[in-house]
């Protein structure tokens, strides 16, 4: 069940996750995708500090994408 609750589709219940090599890259894939046209879900930040740190948007056609470091 996606988080929202509402019925599962693409990009409403799906994600795509792709593993950056450090937080600076995280913050960069991040910004490009932004200033790209990309909609934030989620600025970079640690969800277990120490452990992971990601930020997630939404590409041009609605899929929630993350970016991610541990």
């Amino acid at each position: 069940m996606p988080f929202n609750n509402e019925f599962a589709s693409f990009g409403n219940g799906t994600m795509v996750a792709l593993k950056a090599e450090n937080e600076k890259e995280v913050d960069r894939v991040f910004s490009m995708v932004l200033n790209l046209g990309a909609v934030s879900e989620g600025e970079s930040g640690h969800g277990d500090p120490g452990a992971f740190l990601g930020a997630y948007f939404r590409d041009l056609e609605g899929n929630r994408i993350a970016i991610f470091t541990r």
